[in-house]
């Protein structure tokens, strides 16, 4: 199955890479490739990067997936950015045997960032909303399906990605093979919060120290000092902050993020209402989420996961000692190895 529509495809980049990820003469090489490519709404380009073995040929749609990234921060530094002496989890796949991809939405990243993020933030309103990005991803979607002549790929969420990804999957069954929700955004049982009400700009701002102290929310006080290895949080903030152009040389430098999630969850998660229906997802499915997450909380989750009756398998993982970044902390590799069991054990006929 090809793509959908037309697009036209600009190839940025195509460079082995050796190093950590390819140590050792009985091992092959991981390739990285970038492309842009164009949403379906005119104006806007969509940035994807794909790593694979170098001898990748005639791939499955078992061995390829899709990552989409969360409400703040970009793909890159989600998903293929690496601590020290480490692996990112897109090489951690890559090295699998797997095609992976990663697609940053409208405003994020290295897609292109609308006219509205070149002025002052309450001088808009709010963009980049859900639909939008299910539109983005479906585009993305569609170029891998043309580039690898393939009927259906995985797709990994993070937070607000989990939305994304179902909800194009509820509307797009026969394109996917699995769905991982990674921390995933559901209905919350309290009631909404006080500042619901304050008007919205087009883009929010996060600094260093509010992403921390986002990060160490819920965390004991005890456990803090060994959660993230040294060194890691300032690498991690500096390649994130670096995805943007501007805001990177505000002094404090700030991240840019769209407001359109954030008009979402009041409209809907914060009303009790939710952006999808998980009856009409029919693919295997894993949600996933760490003990001390404090954005998606263990009732999201089982609320989600309870409602999933229509696939064909279901699992329900829970990472001990980890937060809502724990991609990024010292139990990396639990979520690593749980996420590619799930993505494995359908590759072994199981």
């Amino acid at each position: 199955m090809g793509a959908t529509r037309a697009v036209t495809i600009g190839l940025m980049l195509a460079a082995a890479l050796k190093g950590t990820i390819a140590s050792g003469a009985d091992r092959e090489p991981i390739m990285m490739e970038e492309f842009t490519i164009p949403a379906a709404d005119p104006g806007i380009n969509l940035y994807i990067r794909n790593k694979h073995p170098a001898d990748v040929t005639g791939v499955g749609p078992d061995k390829i997936v899709l990552f989409v990234h969360g409400a703040t921060f970009p793909a890159e530094s989600a998903f293929d950015f690496a601590p020290p002496n480490g692996l990112s989890w897109m090489d951690f796949v890559a090295r699998r045997g797997f095609d992976v991809y990663f697609v940053d939405v409208r405003g994020y990243g290295r897609s292109t960032r609308p006219p509205e993020m070149d002025e002052p933030a309450d001088r808009n309103l709010p963009f980049a909303d859900t639909q939008a990005a299910i539109r983005d991803v479906s585009a993305a979607a569609d170029f891998i399906l043309s580039r690898r002549d393939v009927p259906r790929i995985a797709l990994i969420g993070w937070s607000w990605g989990t939305a994304i990804i179902a909800s194009f999957a509820a509307q797009n069954s026969s394109k996917v093979e699995r769905l991982v929700l990674y921390a995933p955004a559901w209905i919350r049982q309290a009631s909404a919060p006080a500042q619901a009400a304050t008007p919205l700009g087009a883009y929010r701002t996060v600094t260093k120290e509010t992403a921390l102290k986002r990060w160490l929310a819920g965390v004991p006080e005890e456990k803090k000092g060994e959660l993230i290895p040294p060194g890691w949080f300032d690498r991690w903030a500096e390649a994130t902050f670096a995805t943007d152009p501007v805001g990177s040389t505000a002094n404090p430098p700030v991240l840019r993020a769209p407001n359109g999630v954030v008009q979402d969850a009041r409209n809907y998660w914060a009303q009790g209402r939710p952006m999808y229906d998980p009856t009409l997802i029919t693919v295997p499915v894993l949600v996933i989420r760490a003990e001390w997450d404090q954005d998606s909380l263990a009732e999201m989750a089982q609320g989600l996961f309870s409602l999933l009756v229509n696939v064909p398998s279901k699992r329900s993982v829970t990472i001990g000692e980890g937060t809502h970044f724990v991609f990024w902390e010292k139990n990396r590799m639990q979520l690593f190895d749980e996420v590619q069991l799930f993505r494995e054990e359908q590759a072994r006929g199981k």
